[in-house]
């Protein structure tokens, strides 16, 4: 056994238990060895008290092989889960052979001075434990593609009929980007290398056969780098946290994030900047779409690279960045939440650093997964944006908290703050940096809500990413929306011991 396979295996397993996926958590007993539960296979394996998100996990001197938790899962599982089961097996040995492939080929990657963006894609995500799988992409695909090679490419192209585009759909890509010019009743869509095969079956649509335009990929892997100040977000055929979270872009999604742009502009704190999202087309199709991204002056990091070997001595001392960073992020989406009623979906990939000289500001881009209620926007003077996708707004507070806890709090502040300082020192720092932003709203009732399922809370929500993901189809969890599906909860490590 690997040492990647007993930690990927640890992962799956935490995950599970997490969100007692099958009963999981009802085997955990105590014992006068400790706490631990039982494997399918006989094996008792001893538990240690979880730090984040979830109440114990696997000790860390437990080496298990993943065929030892997947016969566990089998063993849990409804039988009606048998599809989703067997898609997370595949998950699961997609996601290891990632990270042999990655580990092969780490040294070379740093040797040859990454982006920020490699660099993060460098660190697993905080909680989906087989977030290195992108399923649809094959092992010789990976290093050609995937971020944490750092590789470059050229880009594919199509003609695509001029009358197939939506509405708010820009007629041609920004001056220098396209590298032809085709008929008057055509316009240019670029494509990823990945999707030529979808594009190819597309009616009416010609793939040019010659590639151009070089790019490198973002830790999101469908949008790509055309400069350092421009990127341009594509389609991909594949699949990433979880089966059922496609990586095509439906009709109305670039639109709606483009509205939600426009809304946050209007809100945003001085130190605060949002990517320029206007520029994009969709051809109706799901794999026949792009955005150009533009990005602000500056030194950019992504959020997600802060807790990469390396990055946060390069930029500033530890002490320095991390509570800066706290506050930037949680004054603002503290201010959000009470006054408007928004809560954003801007986890630590969709959030970067901005340094412009002496001063850091918070950048923010992929807004189309935020959630506002449109009656706290009304009560404050702004009209509500038409949003395509209903399920955006919601004017049910205990939902908007749902989105607080679970992305602001959990992955674009603990998993940082946790990743890169001690735990005492993280927990205070991430309790009173909340709580302060929390105390300038006083009595508001929006606030004392928020206090009581942040800060005072026994517990917090966490979200069941596997099990709505993967394991359980849309028709029997219920989920209207895989990436908001809730049900499990953890300790509250903001809480003073």
């Amino acid at each position: 056994m690997s040492d990647r396979e007993a930690y990927l295996a640890a992962r799956v397993l935490n995950a599970l238990l997490r969100e007692d996926y099958g009963g999981l958590a009802a085997r955990v007993t105590r014992t006068k060895d400790g706490v631990g539960m039982l494997l399918a296979d006989g094996r008792w394996v001893r538990l240690a008290p979880g730090a984040l998100f979830q109440d114990f996990v696997v000790a860390e001197d437990e080496r298990l092989g993943l065929e030892q938790v997947l016969e566990t899962l089998v063993e849990v599982a409804d039988p009606a889960d048998s599809e989703g089961v067997a898609a997370f097996f595949e998950e699961c040995l997609a996601a290891l052979s990632a990270l042999e492939l990655h580990d092969a080929h780490a040294v070379e990657v740093l040797r040859r001075g990454p982006s920020y963006e490699a660099l993060a894609a460098f660190v697993d995500h905080p909680v989906y434990p087989t977030s290195r799988a992108r399923l649809g992409v094959s092992e010789r695909d990976l290093p050609a593609y995937a971020p944490e090679f750092a590789p470059s490419f050229e880009l594919r192209w199509a003609a695509v009929p001029r009358r197939a585009l939506a509405p708010g759909s820009a007629a041609r890509l920004p001056a220098g980007t396209a590298p032809w010019d085709v008929a008057p009743d055509e316009v240019l869509f670029p494509v990823h290398p990945l999707t030529v095969g979808e594009v190819r079956k597309v009616d009416g649509v010609r793939v040019l056969e010659e590639a151009r335009v070089t790019v490198r990929p973002t830790l999101s892997m469908r949008t790509v780098e055309l400069d350092p100040r421009t990127h341009l977000k594509l389609p991909l055929p594949i699949s990433t946290l979880g089966v059922r979270n496609r990586r095509s872009i439906k009709p109305g999604t670039l639109g709606d994030g483009a509205k939600a742009e426009l809304l946050l502009r209007e809100l945003a704190d001085p130190d605060v900047l949002l990517a320029d999202e206007q520029t994009y087309a969709h051809a109706g199709h799901e794999y026949l779409a792009w955005m150009v991204r533009r990005l602000p002056e500056g030194k950019i990091v992504p959020v997600a690279a802060l807790n990469a070997p390396g990055v946060l001595a390069e930029l500033r001392e530890v002490g320095d960045v991390i509570p800066a960073y706290l506050r930037l992020l949680l004054l603002w989406n503290v201010r959000l939440f009470v006054r408007y009623g928004v809560a954003l979906e801007a986890h630590q990939q969709n959030l970067a650093l901005v340094f412009q000289g002496d001063r850091m500001k918070l950048l923010v881009k992929d807004n189309d997964g935020l959630l506002a209620s449109p009656a706290r926007l009304r009560a404050a003077g702004i009209e509500p944006p038409a949003f395509a996708d209903e399920r955006m707004l919601n004017d049910d507070p205990h939902a908007l908290a749902d989105v607080f806890v679970t992305i602001t709090l959990h992955l674009a502040a603990a998993a940082v703050a946790f990743g890169a300082l001690p735990h005492a020192q993280a927990a205070t720092l991430l309790r009173d940096t909340l709580a302060d932003a929390l105390d300038e709203y006083g009595d508001d009732p929006m606030a004392r809500l928020l206090r009581a399922r942040t800060v005072d809370a026994a517990r917090l929500t966490g979200k069941s990413m596997v099990t709505a993901g993967t394991l359980v189809a849309k028709e029997r969890s219920g989920a209207r929306d895989i990436n908001k599906y809730y049900g499990t909860s953890g300790p509250n490590y903001l809480r003073r011991a």
